[in-house]
């Protein structure tokens, strides 16, 4: 497999696992619910799992200090729903990605992602309730 395509697997695991974790601190610390913390936490162990073996490929591939997306501004302050809501987005877009360039590895690889994508799916759909604001 070319560097390319290494980078790209990398970029998305490490973006998918980081909002994976702020998720799952929310879940825990944040909201107090053990429930959606353990289905948070099951999801990132299932996903380091899925991809262990590809790992050091991975970081060898890695070039972070030309990546173009390095010097991209940060988003401006939000509140912890945005926070929320951002960090969803995050990890279920990678985890897509994951998925699509997963097809190129193995088929198998594609369906792990994909079954990833729609647990996280549910989590979220879990946890609007927390997010709303208070009447």
């Amino acid at each position: 497999m070319d560097q390319r395509t290494l980078r790209v697997l990398d970029v998305n695991l490490n973006r998918a696992r980081e909002g994976l974790r702020v998720l799952e601190d929310t879940a825990r610390l944040v909201w107090d619910d053990a429930r959606l913390f353990e289905e948070l936490r099951s999801l990132r162990h299932a996903l380091d799992k899925a991809t262990r073996a590809a790992y050091p490929k991975l970081v060898a591939a890695r070039d972070s200090e030309s990546d173009p997306g390095r010097s991209l501004p940060e988003k401006k302050k939000r509140d912890r729903r945005g926070l929320v809501a951002a960090n969803f987005r995050r990890a279920e877009e990678a985890l897509r990605v994951l998925e699509e360039y997963g097809k190129v590895l193995s088929p198998s690889a594609a369906s792990r992602f994909k079954s990833f994508r729609y647990r996280l799916y549910s989590a979220e759909k879990a946890s609007l309730p927390k997010t709303q604001p208070k009447k």
